[in-house]
């Protein structure tokens, strides 16, 4: 027993200095990480696609932001699934306050049965557009953008190299709800990873029109479940570059209750397995950051119950140092990102010390919940998404059980959860 306690503190300590390391390197890159500057006249004209199927909880914010951006070419194509989405309403009533022209709004001729709705919806879009287009960019109805959010995300693909851009999400750990906490503590380490595997995020992101047009994207997105990760393999067999830019972390205020992160937290972890690029990587990480802390944790409990307090206190004193290294890191993490977003002129809001007290609580539960998602995503063969069901055989065998529009009732009874 004392050579396994031995081997759980030292992987517990190996571990934190990697994750350390990594968190290092990320932080490196925000700070150093320089956009060159183009005229106007540089940049492609530009379709920004935004697939709608419901009101989220900032929809008009986002749409509001989409189109006022500093670029000077470029259209806002809207699809919605049908004209009895609470979404269009919301649209319709954003265009009209803001009197903009360089927009389009349409509905999903054709719902595909064979891949998810949204993949469906971005067929369609680029189907649509004319040989003016450039660069086509992907954003999500939860993506509030700042001003230079589009010229930023467009400008890295003036260099031959580099096929795609992207930037990631920011949750902040402020909120009523456990959920919201919890995906801010997973969200964090996340980010890191889709950094240091060049994981594209469809929330944001730009792709070349000829790199789709060259590519077998669109056969791939006619027969998928996810939109986004599977990019990766796609842009690197053609020997193109993934970059990440930093200005592009975008803060999501939305909240999610418990129930509804756990859903979409399985769908997400059954994404990665299908169409992760590491998804191994993946999961000997999650042995690391889930396995080895339980099973110290356990030990630890069941050196008290027999009365061996020197290798309980020895385990439990490893466990801790573990946790609050953690904390650390995601405080370093947050006050890094917090530089980041307030250059890009959006608000971050100051986190209590009550908070502080409460990710410490949410750091353990975090690790078991991600351990209990990837173990329920492992067999699991239907999914629901935004109301809809689908099969799933394998990644390429995507099946929607039964279509039908987005209705009011459909909408969550809070007005700032997640869909």
């Amino acid at each position: 027993m004392e050579d396994l306690t031995t081997f759980l503190s030292k992987s517990l300590t190996s571990w934190l200095v990697i994750q350390a390391c990594l968190t290092l390197i990320f932080i490196w890159y925000l700070r150093t990480y320089k956009q060159p500057q183009l005229s106007d006249q540089e940049l492609p004209k530009t379709a920004v696609i935004l697939c709608l199927r419901g009101a989220d909880p900032f929809l008009p914010n986002c749409v509001r932001s989409l189109l006022q951006q500093n670029y000077p070419e470029y259209d806002l194509k809207l699809i919605l699934d049908s004209p009895e989405d609470p979404a269009w309403k919301i649209t319709q009533e954003v265009i009209a306050e803001t009197k903009a022209t360089n927009y389009q709004i349409s509905t999903l001729r054709t719902v595909r049965h064979n891949c998810s709705l949204k993949c469906s919806s971005l067929i369609q879009a680029i189907a649509d557009l004319d040989d003016s287009y450039q660069v086509i960019a992907l954003v999500d109805a939860d993506t509030i953008v700042h001003q230079n959010w589009l010229r930023e995300l467009v400008t890295p693909l003036t260099n031959e190299q580099v096929g795609l851009t992207t930037g990631n999400r920011w949750y902040i750990p402020t909120g009523k709800y456990w959920g919201s906490l919890i995906r801010y503590a997973g969200n964090v380490s996340t980010v890191v990873q889709m950094f240091l595997f060049q994981v594209p995020w469809g929330g944001s992101l730009a792709i070349k029109k000829q790199v789709i047009q060259e590519t077998e994207i669109l056969t791939k997105w006619s027969a998928a479940f996810g939109d986004d990760m599977l990019l990766h393999k796609i842009i690197k067999k053609h020997g193109l570059k993934i970059k990440f830019v930093p200005s592009l972390l975008i803060l999501n205020r939305e909240e999610i209750d418990f129930t509804s992160f756990f859903t979409s937290l399985k769908r997400l972890i059954l994404c990665c397995r299908l169409y992760h690029p590491n998804w191994i990587a993946l999961i000997g990480d999650a042995i690391s950051s889930i396995l080895f802390p339980t099973l110290t944790i356990l030990l630890s409990l069941g050196f008290l119950l027999t009365s061996e307090w020197e290798q309980a206190f020895s385990l439990f004193k490893s466990y801790m140092i573990y946790i609050i290294g953690l904390l650390i890191l995601m405080l370093v993490m947050e006050l890094a990102v917090q530089e980041n977003l307030r250059s890009q002129h959006q608000r971050t809001p100051q986190i209590p010390l009550k908070t502080i007290l409460k990710m410490l609580i949410a750091i353990p539960f975090t690790q078991w919940i991600y351990g209990l998602a990837i173990l329920s995503s492992l067999w699991m063969s239907t999914v629901t998404w935004r109301g809809l069901s689908y099969r799933i055989k394998s990644p390429w065998q995507i099946h929607l059980v039964e279509y039908h529009p987005y209705q009011w009732l459909d909408q969550p009874i809070d007005p700032k959860i997640s869909l």
